[in-house]
């Protein structure tokens, strides 16, 4: 599943709607990318998002 273990974040439901109008179930999912990261003085692999990359919520190994 794609779930950021920093902030939690997953993936979220909704509706595809056409041009005509016609609805179906759709799926966003989060940018999650694979990291080696310091947790707590030692490297580990987290599954983390893109914008908590960028806001330097980790710190990259």
């Amino acid at each position: 599943m794609a779930k950021c273990e920093i902030c939690g974040k997953k993936s979220s439901f909704g509706n595809q709607i056409s041009h005509s109008h016609r609805v179906s179930r759709r799926l966003w999912k989060p940018n999650v990318q694979r990291v080696r990261a310091i947790v707590a003085g030692k490297t580990q692999r987290l599954y983390v998002c893109t914008s908590c990359l960028k806001a330097g919520k980790v710190q990259k190994a």
